[in-house]
């Protein structure tokens, strides 16, 4: 099973393979390490797209103020290939080290040696969604814990 969507560091990914995924997609994060959405001196957001730096998500208009997603030759020049794949490059090993620090703070020797015995839940809510315990009990919450209340 491969996981998709809301990857934002290691810990979600540690999440995702502990629940059972076998692989991890990446693609909002790694369009943010690209610096999408960065207000850059060469990009005029307002005048642009109509949106201010931060609040973009116009990729699929192929005018990406920042060269990311677009094949505009002028667009294309905002972007340094060179220091995009620098910076993908720290994401990805940066999320590989947080990833493992959670395996290793688990007792595993390997990422894909997580379970879902690894995890624990903060609130009642998310015990429920992820069918893992609530943190210092046993007690995994399921529907019938919700008549009671």
């Amino acid at each position: 099973m491969v996981y998709a969507g809301g990857i934002r560091n290691g810990a979600d990914i540690a999440k995702a393979i502990a629940l059972g995924a076998d692989a991890i997609a990446i693609g909002h994060s790694a369009m943010m390490a690209l610096n999408c959405n960065k207000d850059i001196p060469e990009a005029n957001y307002p005048e642009e797209i109509g949106a201010e730096p931060g609040y973009c998500y116009h990729c699929h208009t192929g005018r990406c103020p920042v060269g990311v997603a677009t094949l505009d030759p002028e667009l294309r020049t905002r972007l340094d290939p060179d220091e995009a794949a620098e910076r993908v490059y720290n994401f990805l090993h940066t999320l590989t080290i947080e990833a493992q620090l959670f395996a290793r703070a688990c007792g595993k020797t390997h990422l894909h040696s997580l379970e879902p015995e690894d995890l624990a839940a903060l609130t009642m809510e998310a015990s429920a969604m992820a069918g893992v315990p609530l943190a210092g009990t046993n007690h995994t919450v399921g529907i019938e814990d919700y008549h009671h209340l």
